[in-house]
């Protein structure tokens, strides 16, 4: 392989082990808040959002044990965004690209 830029089979993400590690954080912090998210992505993903069908999909995959590879970092990321959602609409408010 000669593009760095890819990432090989069998090699995953290097930022996937901060976003488990802040996956399971959150998991165990704030559990009725991670059920609450979890079934708002439920509700989204039976709307037919392919965001919210990708993320089920993944917790799935994570709760099997099975490769969730750079889907880690989407589930982290909505997670995130929706623990923090004021937030992170205050900081996308200031964004000077608008």
């Amino acid at each position: 392989m000669n593009d760095r830029t890819e990432i090989p089979a069998g090699e995953y993400h290097p930022a996937a082990d901060s976003a488990m590690a802040w996956l399971k954080g959150y998991m165990m912090q704030y559990p009725v808040d991670y059920l609450m998210h979890k079934e708002a992505l439920a509700s989204s993903a039976l709307s037919g959002n392919r965001l919210a069908e990708i993320c089920l999909g993944t917790i799935d995959r994570l709760a099997k044990g099975e490769s969730v590879s750079d889907r880690l970092l989407g589930l982290a990321w909505t997670m995130m965004r929706l623990a923090h959602h004021d937030e992170m609409e205050e900081t996308e408010s200031m964004r000077v690209d608008q």
